[in-house]
């Protein structure tokens, strides 16, 4: 035996997923972004009390912004700091990334849509999608096709 512990292996986790982002969007692809975080929401997300259903990623003055995202702060961990929940949390990207996500969301109807929240090597990520609004008839085909795959797969077992 060495006298070394072995490495503490922390699964991939996910601390909240956006659900509704598959189905209101067509994601075109996803970036891993990190999160600029306060003590506090730290403690929460381990607690795993965020919602990133209703957030939105912008980019403002060369700079990605988490808005709209809620981590509900918990009773005892911020005495001596008032929390805001939905602030606007910075987007930490390479500035490659970020000159590419500039140009795509500069065109015509695409947008960023936060995927899933979740923990990486013990640091928060959130995994980014760079989406194009669906319109009804493409929600009804996405459906459609989801229950032909359901019968597909029923009648494959029998």
């Amino acid at each position: 035996m060495s006298g070394k512990a072995a490495p503490r292996k922390e699964a991939n986790r996910t601390i909240a997923e956006n659900r509704k982002a598959r189905h209101d969007y067509f994601i075109e692809e996803t970036l891993e972004a990190g999160l600029m975080l306060q003590g506090w929401e730290v403690k929460s997300l381990r607690d795993g009390r965020a919602n990133i259903k209703e957030g939105y990623a912008v980019i403002r003055n060369g700079e990605a912004w988490l808005v709209g995202a809620n981590f509900s702060p918990l009773p005892a961990a911020s005495t001596h700091v008032v929390p805001d929940p939905v602030r606007s949390r910075k987007l930490l990207l390479n500035r490659r990334e970020l000159d590419r996500l500039v140009g795509a969301v500069e065109r015509e109807g695409y947008t960023l849509v936060p995927v899933s929240l979740y923990w990486k090597n013990g640091r928060a990520k959130l995994a980014l999608g760079l989406a194009r609004g669906k319109k009804q008839h493409d929600k009804r085909a996405s459906d459609r096709e989801r229950d032909w795959d359901r019968q597909r797969q029923r009648l494959l077992r029998r």
